[in-house]
């Protein structure tokens, strides 16, 4: 009797590695294996959101930012009295305004993602028929391949980059009452305790 072997699958290890976002020193970068079975739908779901969460992030950050040059005058909700200059900045701007006015921003993101920016298979990931180059409203098309495969290469790799400033920005804002990390205002910081700066103790003015 002829026995048979029992061969394991073959997996396309190098399914994606050229790919727009696949950049040195870093290359195809994929610890969890979420693309280890060379899936292109798979491969092109994860492009689609990880292109969302960027742009996201990208706007989350100049969010905090802008904010700390610049308000836009009047009221943001006249029937309560409340102005724009007195909304704090970060995540203490939630305790402040309406929740009218936070469920009119989910409405409002809602129907962009519904209704006006749809994904199309048809289309490369991120690239809405109502939106231009890099999913710009009204941006013209890009028409040289090379300077349209460079920006689009450096809108991902900013997404990622954004995507870990924001959470940073959560993370002390969290736990400082700032975004940009006063530790002076955590108590439990060991900053404050002298462990970073050698000291080994607290320091004079604690």
């Amino acid at each position: 009797r002829t026995v048979r072997k029992q061969c394991a699958p073959v997996i396309v290890a190098n399914a994606f590695e050229n790919e727009t976002g696949v950049q040195p020193p870093v290359g195809f970068w994929d610890p969890a294996g979420f693309t280890s079975e060379g899936d292109a739908y798979e491969f092109r779901r994860r492009r689609v959101v990880e292109l969302k969460h960027g742009r996201v992030s990208m706007l989350a950050c100049m969010g905090y930012i802008t904010p700390e040059y610049f308000k836009f005058p009047g009221y943001l909700a006249p029937s309560i009295g409340l102005k724009f200059s007195d909304v704090p900045n970060g995540l203490a701007a939630i305790s402040k305004i309406p929740g009218s006015a936070i469920a009119q921003y989910i409405t409002f993101c809602g129907l962009i993602e519904l209704f006006f920016l749809v994904d199309d298979p048809a289309r490369g990931p991120g690239d809405f028929a109502n939106a231009g180059a890099l999913g710009i409203p009204k941006a013209g098309p890009i028409a040289d391949p090379a300077s349209k495969a460079k920006k689009l290469s450096a809108e991902i790799a900013n997404g990622r980059l954004a995507m870990m400033a924001i959470m940073g920005m959560f993370f002390q804002d969290g736990l400082t009452g700032s975004a940009w990390g006063d530790w002076s205002l955590y108590t439990d910081s060991p900053l404050r305790a002298g462990v970073l700066d050698g000291t080994g103790g607290p320091r004079p003015d604690d």
